[in-house]
């Protein structure tokens, strides 16, 4: 008995060591009642001396860490944690589906892809209003390259960042994933792609193709739809950093190629091994899989160091 409590408290005691090494601080903070998320702020820092970066998260119910309910990888959580120590303040959030499943409220019908847009200019606008910081930026994972793109637009964003965001609209990037591992689906894919593009409603008798065309979800994709990522990349005037992985699954790097065509003042960086989720990837596709639900592994250095560079080399 007396070993067990000795142990317990030599962890609590590391514990308290490792808080007082860590060299940020995080903060949950209540945007809406629809966006939560945490605030990470280096040790000692001011508000109006240090840049924000905001994380946008990818699609699907993901959280603030990156994580969904059947993967947890805390991809963006250990990028903010990075980025944090070289003394850039960070915030992730939830996506407004998280606090709905939490309330019972998710009605996919009503979903759009508008409503991230407003929900990046809305957490925008409540952490410039509420902590004055120096600069702000985002920064966009997969889907939310492009709800950073226009957010970014839409504020006085001083930079963007897309990381394995796709160049392509969401349909050509969905035909082409789904066809790779099913080719046979492909001309019923772009048939019902081309019918949503005219704005008709259409039935999906497929499992696989009702799994993301279902009827309830149509809404979401034809708003999503109507945006091009290289046209929207186009419009910024502001820094913009590319960067993708050579071993991403789902973006390749030929989107970030096209992004960078689109924005040619654009620094682009192709991250060696590096996958979706930002993981080192050495092994074969199984390993990549296994990646997406491993919390533990931290990501790829070479992530946070590329971004770091290019925003000292743009004063940020």
């Amino acid at each position: 008995m007396k070993n067990i409590i000795l142990t317990g408290f030599l962890l609590i005691a590391g514990l308290k060591s490792y808080a007082r090494q860590q060299p940020f601080a995080v903060e949950e903070l209540q945007v809406n009642e629809l966006l939560k998320g945490d605030l990470y702020s280096p040790a000692k820092s001011q508000p109006q001396k240090t840049t924000l970066i905001i994380l946008i998260a990818g699609s699907g119910p993901t959280n603030r860490n990156g994580n969904q309910l059947k993967g947890r990888n805390n991809s963006l959580k250990y990028l903010a944690e990075d980025l944090c120590k070289d003394n850039y303040a960070v915030f992730t959030y939830d996506k407004r589906v998280i606090a709905q499943i939490i309330a019972g409220t998710v009605n996919e019908k009503e979903m759009r892809f508008d409503d991230m847009i407003t929900d990046a200019v809305t957490v925008f606008d409540y952490l410039k209003n509420k902590y004055h910081y120096s600069k702000i930026l985002f920064a966009g994972h997969s889907e939310g390259s492009l709800i950073g793109m226009i957010a970014a637009q839409k504020t006085k964003a001083d930079a963007f960042i897309s990381l394995a965001g796709p160049g392509r609209p969401i349909d050509e990037i969905l035909v082409e994933q789904i066809t790779r591992q099913t080719p046979a689906l492909k001309e019923e894919l772009v048939q019902s792609f081309a019918a949503l593009k005219k704005g008709e409603t259409i039935e999906i008798k497929k499992p696989l193709l009702a799994s993301i065309l279902r009827e309830s979800v149509q809404p979401y994709m034809k708003s999503w739809m109507q945006y091009n990522p290289q046209t929207e990349i186009s419009k910024l005037k502001v820094p913009v950093l590319i960067i993708n992985g050579d071993k991403d699954l789902q973006v390749r790097v030929l989107d970030a190629e096209l992004l960078q065509k689109s924005k040619p003042g654009a620094t682009l960086n192709i991250i060696p091994n590096m996958n979706h989720v930002f993981k080192n990837i050495t092994g074969d596709e199984a390993e990549n899989l296994a990646s997406y639900s491993d919390p533990d592994t931290r990501n790829t250095p070479e992530l946070s160091e590329k971004i770091n560079l290019f925003l000292k080399k743009n004063k940020l």
